[in-house]
Parts: C-alpha cells; structure tokens; sequence
C-alpha cells in the first residue's frame, strides 16, 4: 500500500515534541472500497476515531486536563483529524462502523456522494472533519438544543489559510462553535484555526474569539451559516436550522461542549452505554474492552483491497443557482 507520512500536532506548547502519523491507502480512489487507514509513530495500525488524542500534546488516551472549563488562561489545543480538504466536494468521512475506522468516501443509495457547489461557493468552503476521542450520544437529549446526537465524532470547521490533506492530522485554537439541527439531530460544528497560521495569533480575544473571527475573516461566520443551510437542498431535502437562531457561541461554551462529547465517547469505549453499531476496536485506549492486538490491527487493514493508482476523475458537483 502506498503511505504518506504526515506532521502530526505540535505537543504541548508551541514548540513541544512532534508526534507523526502516517496514512495508508487501500483500495482504489473515488471508488466505494476506497480507505485510509492510519498509523502511528511506531508504525502500528490505529483508529483515528479512538486513538489518536482529543488534547494535543496529551498521552494516547488522556483527556482534557481535570477542572480546566476556562481557556482564558494558556491555550487549549485539539488534534482535528482532516476528512475533507478545502474547495473539494468529496464527501470522505471516518467511518464509524467499520473496524480502526479508516476514511472513506461517503455513498447513498449506492452512489458516491459529492457535495454541490451552492453559488458563490466551491465544495466545501473549510477544511472540514472531526475531533477524535469524541461521539456525540444518539441516545441523549442536548438540554440546549433540545435534539439528539448525529452519532458521530464533533464536527470540525478549520478556517485557516492552508489546504490541507485528507488524513491530516492538525493541532487547533477553538474559536468557537455553530448548533446545526440536522433532520432533527444535534450536529454542533466547532469553528477553529490551525494553530500555526498566520492568523491565528491575531484572534486572541480574551473572551470573544468569535468577534476576532468577524474582524479579520469578514464575512467568514455568514458564509458558514448560508452553506450549512443550504447544502442538501440540491438533493431535494429542506433548508437546514441552527439552534440559538444561527448564533456562533464563544471558544469556552465550544469546549464545554467538546468536553461533553469527550465524555459521552469516554463512555461508549468503555462499554458504559450501547454504541449501537458504532465499532469502538482500538489499539492504545486504556481499560477499554474493545482494545485490540497490533496483529489484530494489521489483519483488519490487511484484509481491505490493496491499493490500486486508478485513473478515476471525481465529479466537481452541480452548480445550485438561487
């Protein structure tokens, strides 16, 4: 299989220990067996759904450090695994109920799934995925929207000025975050930057990141609420709605919310609820009953189609004119 190797998140500190992840292809691109499988620094095969750390700088299975709510002192920073590059319409996203839970690309009723472009805007207009070590509940109620969980990791929004690559891991600033009610599930969308570029040292609002975002990435946050409304519409569904009138709520109400997330996947590893068909295999999570070998890891990826260079073009979506 072909790997790539990719700079994981800086660890604790601006310029603290790197940590390297890899990516392994199987199968082939922009077809349905299409996978990227990841690999730690040691070379062993791991999900990115469950081990790689929520905290940057973080051991393989710690947490969000204890009684920390507030980030208004030294900053907190997040590992967001990429799924989807900006400017691309692929939908690829982790795959939740497959075993290491490597990146797929997303299909409905048999057919890959390519987001629209919805005028002005191409593909996706962020870099767009997840933050590990985290699931939000099907089964519990958010007392602030009112709705369920998606069932899957939080979702990540990565304003910065970088293209990144699918399977990039990325150290974050939270800034903050969007409550989308999708279908009638939760979907929370935390807005955040990469914690090396350009920008992100002038959004430092001691309290209100959000209002930085606005200053100096204007017009930005309203992209953002337009293309989450209107995504699906192409396909036929309704308009989407936003929890809080499609207000954006600051960095600590966002990490409130990761922390809440963080909890309920604490939870779901250590088989304290029913993940339903969620697959919780992991390699490095301490305690948990779904841990697996290395060899056990190997055989799963082993088992997927090798990886096959194919000429495959990916569709560039319909243009939705309003």
């Amino acid at each position: 299989g072909l790997s790539r190797v990719l700079l994981a998140a800086r660890g604790g500190g601006r310029l603290g220990a790197m940590s390297r992840y890899s990516t392994e292809q199987r199968g082939r691109p922009n077809s349905p067996d299409y996978r990227l499988y990841f690999k730690n620094a040691d070379g062993k095969y791991i999900s990115p759904f469950h081990d790689i750390p929520l905290f940057a700088g973080s051991k393989e299975d710690k947490e969000i450090p204890a009684k920390r709510s507030k980030t208004t002192g030294s900053e907190i920073l997040f590992n967001m695994i990429v799924e989807v590059p900006r400017w691309t319409n692929a939908k690829m996203e982790i795959a939740t109920e497959e075993p290491l839970n490597p990146i797929k690309h997303d299909i409905k009723k048999g057919k890959l799934r390519y987001v629209a472009n919805i005028f002005p805007h191409k593909g996706y207009i962020w870099n767009y995925g997840a933050l590990p070590q985290t699931w939000e509940d099907p089964n519990h109620t958010d007392k602030m929207t009112g709705c369920c969980g998606d069932n899957d990791p939080i979702d990540v929004c990565e304003i910065g000025s970088k293209i990144r690559s699918s399977g990039e891991i990325v150290q974050v600033k939270v800034l903050g975050v969007l409550a989308l009610v999708d279908e009638g599930e939760t979907d929370w969308k935390i807005i955040a930057i990469s914690a090396d570029d350009p920008e992100a040292q002038k959004i430092h609002g001691k309290y209100f990141y959000i209002d930085d975002v606005k200053k100096h990435k204007p017009g930005y946050l309203e992209a953002t609420v337009d293309w989450f409304q209107l995504y699906k519409v192409p396909d036929g569904k309704p308009e989407n709605h936003f929890a809080f009138n499609g207000e954006f709520k600051d960095k600590d109400f966002a990490v409130e919310v990761i922390k809440s997330t963080h909890d309920h996947w604490k939870a779901l590893l250590h088989k304290k609820v029913d993940g339903g068909t969620v697959k919780c295999t992991n390699v490095l999570v301490s305690g948990s009953p779904f841990c697996c070998s290395d060899e056990d890891a190997r055989s799963i990826v082993q088992s997927a189609p090798a990886f096959m260079n194919g000429d495959s073009v990916s569709p560039e979506g319909i243009f939705f004119l309003r």
